[in-house]
Protein backbone atom coordinates (compact mmCIF):
# COMPACT_ATOMS: atom_id res chain seq x y z
CA UNK A 1 0.00 0.00 0.00
CA UNK A 2 1.30 3.41 -1.27
CA UNK A 3 2.12 5.69 2.04
CA UNK A 4 2.12 9.66 2.69
CA UNK A 5 4.62 10.90 5.12
CA UNK A 6 3.01 11.63 8.88
CA UNK A 7 5.43 15.07 8.87
CA UNK A 8 7.92 13.07 11.92
CA UNK A 9 10.23 10.51 10.70
CA UNK A 10 9.92 8.13 13.72
CA UNK A 11 6.21 7.91 13.26
CA UNK A 12 6.95 7.13 9.68
CA UNK A 13 9.51 4.57 10.52
CA UNK A 14 6.74 2.81 13.23
CA UNK A 15 3.99 3.11 9.90
CA UNK A 16 6.57 1.33 7.38
CA UNK A 17 6.48 4.64 5.55
CA UNK A 18 3.86 6.67 7.09
CA UNK A 19 -0.37 7.06 7.14
CA UNK A 20 -1.43 4.50 4.59
CA UNK A 21 -2.73 6.45 1.41
CA UNK A 22 -6.11 7.95 0.73
CA UNK A 23 -7.82 6.53 4.13
CA UNK A 24 -8.61 8.14 7.16
CA UNK A 25 -6.53 7.99 10.69
CA UNK A 26 -8.09 9.11 13.83
CA UNK A 27 -5.67 10.86 15.93
CA UNK A 28 -7.31 11.18 19.90
CA UNK A 29 -5.43 12.42 23.28
CA UNK A 30 -5.83 14.48 26.26
CA UNK A 31 -5.41 18.09 26.73
CA UNK A 32 -1.71 19.38 25.82
CA UNK A 33 -0.58 16.24 24.48
CA UNK A 34 0.16 17.54 21.44
CA UNK A 35 -2.79 16.56 18.63
CA UNK A 36 -2.19 19.38 17.17
CA UNK A 37 1.46 19.58 16.78
CA UNK A 38 0.76 16.01 15.50
CA UNK A 39 -1.36 17.70 12.46
CA UNK A 40 0.69 20.73 11.68
CA UNK A 41 3.59 18.44 10.74
CA UNK A 42 1.48 16.59 8.58
CA UNK A 43 0.18 19.28 6.98
CA UNK A 44 3.70 20.76 6.48
CA UNK A 45 5.85 17.38 4.71
CA UNK A 46 2.42 16.95 2.53
CA UNK A 47 2.64 21.01 1.20
CA UNK A 48 6.83 20.69 1.02
CA UNK A 49 6.12 17.79 -0.93
CA UNK A 50 3.71 19.49 -3.25
CA UNK A 51 0.62 18.08 -1.98
CA UNK A 52 -2.87 20.69 -1.69
CA UNK A 53 -4.01 20.51 1.79
CA UNK A 54 -7.19 21.87 3.79
CA UNK A 55 -7.03 22.39 7.13
CA UNK A 56 -10.45 22.17 8.74
CA UNK A 57 -9.75 24.57 12.04
CA UNK A 58 -12.81 23.91 15.28
CA UNK A 59 -11.52 25.57 17.54
CA UNK A 60 -8.62 27.89 16.63
CA UNK A 61 -8.63 31.05 14.37
CA UNK A 62 -6.49 30.52 10.85
CA UNK A 63 -3.75 33.11 12.58
CA UNK A 64 -3.60 31.21 15.96
CA UNK A 65 -2.59 28.04 13.76
CA UNK A 66 -0.22 30.20 11.65
CA UNK A 67 1.54 31.21 14.87
CA UNK A 68 1.86 27.93 16.74
CA UNK A 69 3.56 26.32 12.90
CA UNK A 70 6.02 29.03 13.11
CA UNK A 71 6.95 28.70 16.60
CA UNK A 72 7.93 25.04 15.12
CA UNK A 73 9.55 26.61 12.27
CA UNK A 74 6.65 25.44 10.29
CA UNK A 75 5.95 28.23 8.10
CA UNK A 76 2.80 27.94 6.65
CA UNK A 77 2.14 31.28 5.02
CA UNK A 78 3.33 31.06 1.77
CA UNK A 79 1.46 27.98 1.00
CA UNK A 80 -1.26 29.89 2.37
CA UNK A 81 -0.99 33.05 0.21
CA UNK A 82 -0.23 30.60 -2.96
CA UNK A 83 -3.47 28.47 -2.52
CA UNK A 84 -2.08 25.40 -2.25
CA UNK A 85 -3.39 25.31 1.63
CA UNK A 86 -6.57 26.60 2.88
CA UNK A 87 -8.08 26.97 6.31
CA UNK A 88 -11.16 26.82 6.43
CA UNK A 89 -12.30 29.17 9.23
CA UNK A 90 -15.56 27.00 11.39
CA UNK A 91 -13.65 28.39 14.96
CA UNK A 92 -14.86 31.57 13.61
CA UNK A 93 -18.02 30.81 12.72
CA UNK A 94 -19.02 28.78 15.30
CA UNK A 95 -18.03 30.96 18.54
CA UNK A 96 -19.69 34.42 16.43
CA UNK A 97 -22.42 32.61 15.85
CA UNK A 98 -23.03 31.50 19.70
CA UNK A 99 -22.12 35.14 20.29
CA UNK A 100 -25.20 35.93 18.41
CA UNK A 101 -27.42 33.42 19.76
CA UNK A 102 -26.31 34.83 23.01
CA UNK A 103 -27.08 38.74 22.36
CA UNK A 104 -30.54 37.63 20.87
CA UNK A 105 -31.57 35.85 24.60
CA UNK A 106 -31.53 32.83 23.56
CA UNK A 107 -27.85 31.75 25.53
CA UNK A 108 -24.59 30.83 24.44
CA UNK A 109 -26.18 27.42 21.88
CA UNK A 110 -23.93 25.48 19.96
CA UNK A 111 -24.11 26.85 16.20
CA UNK A 112 -25.06 24.57 13.85
CA UNK A 113 -21.83 24.63 11.79
CA UNK A 114 -22.41 21.35 8.90
CA UNK A 115 -19.22 19.54 8.60
CA UNK A 116 -20.83 17.68 6.32
CA UNK A 117 -21.44 20.13 3.70
CA UNK A 118 -17.89 21.44 4.16
CA UNK A 119 -16.94 17.50 3.52
CA UNK A 120 -18.98 18.50 0.16
CA UNK A 121 -17.37 21.27 -1.03
CA UNK A 122 -13.81 20.24 -0.95
CA UNK A 123 -12.28 20.35 -4.21
CA UNK A 124 -11.40 16.83 -5.69
CA UNK A 125 -7.56 17.92 -6.32
CA UNK A 126 -7.07 18.37 -2.59
CA UNK A 127 -4.33 15.48 -1.30
CA UNK A 128 -4.66 15.81 2.27
CA UNK A 129 -7.19 16.68 4.87
CA UNK A 130 -6.79 17.85 8.63
CA UNK A 131 -9.96 18.35 10.84
CA UNK A 132 -9.25 19.34 14.08
CA UNK A 133 -11.18 19.18 16.53
CA UNK A 134 -13.69 16.85 15.67
CA UNK A 135 -15.10 16.58 19.35
CA UNK A 136 -16.93 19.93 18.77
CA UNK A 137 -19.69 18.26 16.48
CA UNK A 138 -20.59 15.20 19.13
CA UNK A 139 -21.55 17.37 21.66
CA UNK A 140 -25.45 17.58 19.85
CA UNK A 141 -25.36 14.36 18.24
CA UNK A 142 -26.45 10.97 19.91
CA UNK A 143 -23.69 8.26 19.29
CA UNK A 144 -25.44 6.48 16.24
CA UNK A 145 -25.80 10.10 14.44
CA UNK A 146 -21.94 10.61 15.41
CA UNK A 147 -20.88 7.34 13.84
CA UNK A 148 -22.92 8.53 10.80
CA UNK A 149 -21.37 11.39 10.53
CA UNK A 150 -17.74 10.29 10.55
CA UNK A 151 -18.56 7.08 8.24
CA UNK A 152 -20.22 9.55 5.50
CA UNK A 153 -17.37 11.73 6.14
CA UNK A 154 -14.46 9.45 5.26
CA UNK A 155 -16.65 7.66 2.42
CA UNK A 156 -16.19 10.69 1.03
CA UNK A 157 -12.78 12.21 1.21
CA UNK A 158 -11.62 8.54 0.56
CA UNK A 159 -13.47 8.56 -2.64
CA UNK A 160 -11.25 12.08 -3.66
CA UNK A 161 -8.34 10.15 -2.72
CA UNK A 162 -7.45 12.00 -0.03
CA UNK A 163 -5.90 11.33 3.32
CA UNK A 164 -7.02 12.51 6.27
CA UNK A 165 -6.43 13.30 9.73
CA UNK A 166 -9.33 13.69 12.38
CA UNK A 167 -8.12 14.77 15.38
CA UNK A 168 -10.33 14.33 18.87
CA UNK A 169 -10.01 15.21 22.27
CA UNK A 170 -10.06 12.50 24.40
CA UNK A 171 -13.42 13.60 26.59
CA UNK A 172 -15.39 13.58 23.54
CA UNK A 173 -13.95 10.05 22.09
CA UNK A 174 -15.12 8.61 25.37
CA UNK A 175 -18.27 10.60 25.50
CA UNK A 176 -19.23 8.55 22.09
CA UNK A 177 -17.85 5.07 23.51
CA UNK A 178 -15.22 4.99 21.08
CA UNK A 179 -17.23 4.61 18.12
CA UNK A 180 -14.76 6.66 15.48
CA UNK A 181 -12.20 4.60 16.30
CA UNK A 182 -14.15 1.38 14.16
CA UNK A 183 -14.72 4.19 11.47
CA UNK A 184 -11.19 4.98 10.77
CA UNK A 185 -8.20 2.71 9.18
CA UNK A 186 -6.08 3.74 11.74
CA UNK A 187 -6.19 4.80 15.31
CA UNK A 188 -3.40 7.08 17.38
CA UNK A 189 -3.53 7.67 21.02
CA UNK A 190 -1.92 10.38 22.51
CA UNK A 191 -1.60 10.85 26.80
CA UNK A 192 0.29 11.85 29.64
CA UNK A 193 0.61 9.67 32.45
CA UNK A 194 3.72 9.46 35.09
CA UNK A 195 6.39 7.25 34.63
CA UNK A 196 6.60 4.54 37.27
CA UNK A 197 10.10 4.21 37.80
CA UNK A 198 10.78 7.83 37.81
CA UNK A 199 7.78 9.50 38.71
CA UNK A 200 8.16 11.76 35.97
CA UNK A 201 5.20 13.01 33.54
CA UNK A 202 5.68 11.87 30.17
CA UNK A 203 4.05 11.98 27.14
CA UNK A 204 3.06 8.68 25.42
CA UNK A 205 2.01 7.39 22.09
CA UNK A 206 -0.05 4.07 21.33
CA UNK A 207 -1.27 3.01 18.03
CA UNK A 208 -3.54 0.17 18.79
CA UNK A 209 -4.89 0.13 14.95
CA UNK A 210 -3.66 0.41 11.45
CA UNK A 211 -4.97 -1.93 9.02
CA UNK A 212 -2.37 -2.77 6.23
CA UNK A 213 0.61 -2.18 8.78
CA UNK A 214 2.49 -4.25 11.12
CA UNK A 215 2.23 -2.48 14.04
CA UNK A 216 4.08 -2.42 17.73
CA UNK A 217 1.83 -3.00 20.52
CA UNK A 218 4.38 -0.91 23.19
CA UNK A 219 4.38 2.52 23.87
CA UNK A 220 6.50 5.46 22.43
CA UNK A 221 7.55 8.25 24.71
CA UNK A 222 8.01 11.15 22.92
CA UNK A 223 9.05 14.39 23.28
CA UNK A 224 7.29 18.29 22.57
CA UNK A 225 10.49 20.31 21.20
CA UNK A 226 11.27 23.73 19.60
CA UNK A 227 11.29 21.87 16.54
CA UNK A 228 7.86 19.99 17.22
CA UNK A 229 7.80 16.37 18.04
CA UNK A 230 10.58 13.87 18.66
CA UNK A 231 9.31 10.30 19.28
CA UNK A 232 12.03 8.00 20.67
CA UNK A 233 12.26 4.21 20.66
CA UNK A 234 8.94 1.76 22.30
CA UNK A 235 9.19 0.94 25.93
CA UNK A 236 7.84 -1.50 27.48
CA UNK A 237 4.00 -0.92 28.21
CA UNK A 238 3.88 0.32 31.51
CA UNK A 239 1.41 1.69 34.09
Amino acid sequence: MERISTGISELDAKLSGGYPKGRAILLTGTPGAGKTIFGLHFIWKSLVDGKKCLHIATEESPEDILVQAEILGLDLRPYLDSGQLRIERVFEIRTESAEMSAQLGFGFETTDVDLLDQVKLIPDDTDVVVIDNMGVFALNMSVKEFRDLIDTITRILASIGCTTLLVMDEAANNLTHGIAEYSAYGSIKLMMKDNPYTGVRERYMDVPKMRSTEISLELSVFNITSEGIRIHKSTANSG
